[in-house]
């Protein structure tokens, strides 16, 4: 198994990342032979057949949610610090997956790697000179000094030219990989600066396929989950392995029938909010008491609610108290927006019901309800039920208030 079985259904970017992979490793055997014989290193010819090296130090990873922009630059991450004596023969290419370099990469313990990912709304300055910093160090393993920004989306404005500086003039030995939904997402001055790959979602098969081998979740189930969530491979085994989560979306593809007066219109949002929170109430739950009491210990004060900070560490409290709110509020709305998803394909599926298109439906569990919308409305009145759950989505995108974006979907739902 290498580095490269995970990244689902992305043949093409996969092959050049290999590409790159094997002129970085060709680069720092040179460099390190170089440096034996004490002259400079001379760049190796693509592994391709010549020409120029495929390997760059700032990629850009975009494509929809679910297709494995992460995994992608995370698998390239482990290939480039590749260990395997094997390697550099025909029998192997970096990214083994077996020796230590492409396990501690993966697993996010190699010295080298840096994984950045965020629970909050934005990145800000100060996190982002911090990984500017983290950059600039030499490899400690002899390789490569790698940076995977997951987030690359979330960068405030400020914090977007920080990185530009890093990403004009690398260290040498640094790669950054940027991860983002679209390139529109990322700053200008930094996606021309970065080569940029674009992911498509994966086919479905493809994602049953790998939870069965990965995960080791039944094929029907595997199907089950790969369908409803149309090739999101981390929504799919979310699916397939939690059974609160198959519990809120069942909840969530009942509301069509539920918006027939304004008081349904009315409790159906109130209800999507409430279990947005109780999921972000969840959270709080596993991950801030021990936030709290970890940092407490830290600074000094003795354990369990009662022990009293020592004087000057109240600012370090709040810093982590302001973090968890923060976290909160994303946490509520990445589940009330995975809601509006689920909301969006039932009436992706009503539509080609109306159109005869002979697409295989998402929601086949709910067939019946799927037909009896089909069947009472007209696809113009679809089109525009799916116009109204986008506009929801974007409205939450401003900081509209939660409730009353919500409110006003359910409203637009019930006039079609």
């Amino acid at each position: 198994m290498t580095v490269w079985d995970d990244v689902v259904g992305q043949d093409r970017v996969t092959a050049q990342l290999a590409a790159a992979a094997r002129d970085a490793d060709a680069l720092v055997t040179a460099e390190h032979a170089a440096a034996g014989a004490g002259r400079d290193a001379q760049p190796e010819p693509s592994a391709e057949g010549g020409g120029a090296s495929q390997m760059t130090h700032a990629w850009l990873f975009t494509g929809p949610p679910g297709a494995g922009r992460a995994t992608a630059a995370r698998a390239f991450a482990a290939a480039l610090q590749c260990v395997s004596p094997d390697r550099a023969t025909e029998l192997g290419t970096p990214g083994c997956g077996f020796c230590d370099g492409c396990h501690t990469a993966l697993v996010g313990t190699h010295a080298d790697v840096e994984i950045v990912r965020t629970d909050l709304l934005s990145i800000g300055v100060k996190e982002t000179r911090d990984l500017v910093r983290r950059s600039s160090l030499s490899p400690a393993g002899g390789r490569w000094q790698v940076i995977v920004l997951e987030d690359a989306d979330r960068l405030t404005e400020g914090a977007g030219n920080v990185l530009l500086k890093a990403v004009e003039e690398p260290a040498p030995r640094t790669v950054w990989l940027l991860c983002a939904p679209s390139v529109e997402d990322v700053l200008p001055t930094i996606r021309s600066r970065c080569r940029q790959l674009s992911l498509t979602t994966p086919p479905v098969d493809a994602v049953a396929q790998v939870l069965v081998r990965r995960d080791g979740i039944e094929p029907e189930a595997a199907a089950r989950a790969a369908r409803a969530t149309q090739g999101h491979i981390g929504r799919a085994r979310r699916l397939a392995t939690d059974e609160r989560a198959r519990a809120r979306r069942t909840a969530v593809l009942k509301l069509p029938l539920r918006v027939d007066d304004i008081g349904g219109c009315l409790k159906a949002a109130q209800e999507l909010i409430d279990a947005a929170g109780e999921d972000a109430k969840q959270v709080a739950e596993d991950v801030d008491t021990k936030e709290t009491e970890e940092l407490r210990a830290a600074l000094g004060a003795a354990s369990g609610t009662g022990g009293r900070l020592p004087r000057g560490t109240a600012g370090a409290m709040k810093e982590l108290q302001d973090r968890q709110k923060r976290r909160s509020t994303r946490t509520q709305r990445d589940s009330l927006d995975l809601a509006l998803v689920d909301l969006t394909g039932f009436y992706r599926d009503v539509l080609a019901l109306q159109l005869g298109a002979s697409v295989a439906l998402a929601n086949d569990e709910v067939r019946d309800s799927v037909q009896r919308i089909a069947t009472t409305s007209t696809p113009e009145r679809t089109l525009r039920r799916i116009e109204a759950v986008i506009a929801c989505r974007e409205a939450l995108d401003r900081n509209v208030a939660p409730l009353l974006a919500v409110e006003a979907m359910t409203a637009a739902l019930r006039a079609g």
